[in-house]
């Protein structure tokens, strides 16, 4: 059986579980309410603050789909309760990023701005502070949509191994390269 699978997914205080006849759970909490499609074999049960998966056979496919949809529950339920948070850091003389609501002007070393505009879900800040690099701060209750859009602002300026310049998660360590060796 699988180890994450055979876990129940513990209900905090304020936090509501529902399942729908289409195998639509939907989570509702302090935070905001957040659905999740459940494959239809996958069977959910609530009760007394818990969520339990079951699974009909021992497939490969259905041992897959036990521990997937517990996991996507529980981060579900941790979403509507605590929220999620990613900080992105812009490393490299002249990056600058400054927002307007939930959209954000980049300078990032290229010939033009970049206007990105962030899904009305997820709030947006950013910091400049003097002998720091500019962050990024993306906050959200839907772990998915806030990785994904981190990784498109990253991607648009990868960090490079040599200097290290680019965008880059703030815990992120990256692998250095050793540049040209000097003279004889």
């Amino acid at each position: 059986m699988s180890r994450i699978g055979k876990q129940p997914v513990i209900l905090p205080k304020g936090v509501t579980v529902t399942v729908g006849s289409d195998n639509v759970i939907t989570v509702k909490g302090p935070k905001g309410e957040l659905k999740q499609v459940i494959d239809r074999d996958i069977k959910v049960e609530v009760k007394n603050d818990e969520v339990v998966f079951n699974r009909p056979t021992d497939q490969i496919r259905h041992r897959a789909m036990h521990g997937l949809y517990r996991a996507l529950v529980n981060n579900l339920v941790k979403g509507v309760t605590d929220g999620y948070k990613k900080e992105l850091e812009l490393v490299g003389v002249g990056f600058k990023a400054a927002n307007q609501g939930n959209i954000l002007d980049l300078s990032l070393g290229y010939s033009h701005n970049i206007i990105f505009e962030i899904p009305k879900e997820l709030k947006v800040a950013t910091a400049t502070e003097k002998g720091q690099n500019p962050k990024i701060i993306l906050e959200g209750v839907d772990k998915q949509l806030l990785g994904q859009v981190a990784a498109k602002l990253r991607g648009l300026r990868k960090p490079e191994p040599y200097k290290g310049k680019g965008v880059k998660y703030s815990n992120e360590i990256l692998r250095r390269k050793a540049g040209k060796a000097a003279g004889k």
